[in-house]
């Protein structure tokens, strides 16, 4: 296992950028090079845009303070347009939007996964109405306040949902795949992985309740609900890894915590921090206001200053990201079933079981974070809501 880690933003790769106010903004697509110390992951090497060359040149720590600053923000503005648009937006709100429409188009009611199901759709649809209205619309924040506009996040999230697949969803897949398991002080795989277990804990004991194999392979309506979310949710691509019917018990029970999880341990840790990590400014910028710089030297502390957005801009992106971090008035935390739709005692002795294992991880994260600076508590399940509500 190594300890050198890149993060490449090539999706961002030859989009134009926006214009706001009548000034033109920009974009980068920059590559990251990582380095994991025995405390933290720290930046070592920045190159700005894909293509190598002598207009491109590669930042190091041990270059000028204000080039490395700047290059710094290039990065944390792609991460910007990365973490919303992709992470937050489309592999939270839209997958959600996805689960939860094609479960009403198919599922009767009466049906247990349906039941077991509704609780974690709550809210989504309505969000997501709000978000198309007042965030991605044409007359919307992104198109006023961020370099990569509407016609670039457009493109932007077609290559995203490309390169969206089935292991990336499911948290125990995803560190595997990105080589992450042993960086240290990493709480979001530690705290999403335990997560994760016991919505699987959960789920297992109750599809197993309801079905053996056999009885998987014959629920017409189960895989009605799986071919919608294929063929109409993710336009049938063939290299995403989705299954494409469900054999088993256990093909089952993972698919329904990897939609479970995602409305609402994902996206409680990519919602809930967005005003803590970015209400300084610098580090999470919508747009920038000068191009990547094209040679070493030359940047100096005003001509930093004049590339971070201007005043109306960072208000507005400080106001969004507060409000979207901000709890819903009536939350339901995750486990919690208000509706009281099961009356039979196995899915009502699980759904305690499920409550008491939350509660565990509660107090686990309470007790680890109280010898953190920085305590890590987007995770802590009191925290998590059933659905992406907010």
């Amino acid at each position: 296992k190594g300890n050198i880690f890149i993060c490449d933003y090539e999706r961002l790769r030859d989009l134009e950028g926006n214009q706001i106010s009548k000034k033109k903004q920009y974009l980068a697509a920059p590559l990251c090079l990582l380095f994991s110390t025995p405390g933290k992951l720290m930046p070592i090497a920045i190159q700005l845009n894909q293509q190598p060359g002598p207009g491109n040149p590669i930042f190091l720590p041990s270059d000028s303070e204000t080039d490395w600053m700047l290059a710094k923000i290039f990065v944390r503005n792609a991460e910007f347009n990365e973490h919303e648009l992709n992470f937050h937006l489309l592999r939270t709100h839209l997958m959600g939007e996805v689960f939860t429409v094609a479960m009403i188009r198919n599922l009767p009611s009466c049906h247990p996964l349906f039941k077991l199901l509704i609780p974690h759709t709550r809210y989504n649809l309505q969000i997501n109405i709000l978000a198309r209205r007042l965030l991605i619309s044409e007359t919307g924040y992104f198109p006023q306040f961020t370099a990569i506009g509407n016609e670039s996040m457009t493109t932007f999230l077609k290559r995203a949902a490309s390169s969206l697949t089935y292991s990336s969803l499911c948290i125990p897949d995803d560190i595997k795949g990105r080589g992450l398991e042993t960086i240290p002080n990493y709480y979001y795989r530690d705290d999403g992985l335990e997560m994760w277990n016991i919505i699987y804990k959960f789920v297992s004991g109750f599809v197993s309740h309801y079905y053996k194999d056999q009885d998987v392979k014959e629920d017409n309506e189960l895989h009605s609900w799986l071919t919608e979310i294929r063929e109409n949710g993710l336009l049938e691509q063939s290299e995403a890894g989705f299954p494409k019917s469900f054999c088993t018990v256990k093909e089952l029970v993972k698919f329904v915590t990897m939609v479970i999880f995602t409305v609402s341990g994902q996206h409680a840790a990519v919602n809930s921090g967005q005003f803590e990590f970015g209400a300084f400014m610098p580090n999470f910028p919508s747009t920038l206001r000068c191009p990547p710089p094209r040679q070493k030297g030359e940047t100096t502390r005003d001509s930093l200053l004049e590339t971070l957005p201007d005043i109306s801009t960072t208000i507005n992106t400080i106001a969004i990201v507060y409000l979207l971090s901000q709890q819903s008035a009536d939350r339901y935390p995750l486990g919690h079933y208000p509706e009281e739709l099961f009356g039979e005692e196995m899915p009502l002795k699980l759904i305690a079981q499920f409550k008491s294992a939350l509660q565990g991880l509660e107090m686990k994260i309470d007790t680890r974070n109280k010898k953190l600076a920085l305590p890590y508590t987007y995770l802590n399940p009191r925290n998590v809501d059933n659905s992406v509500a907010i």
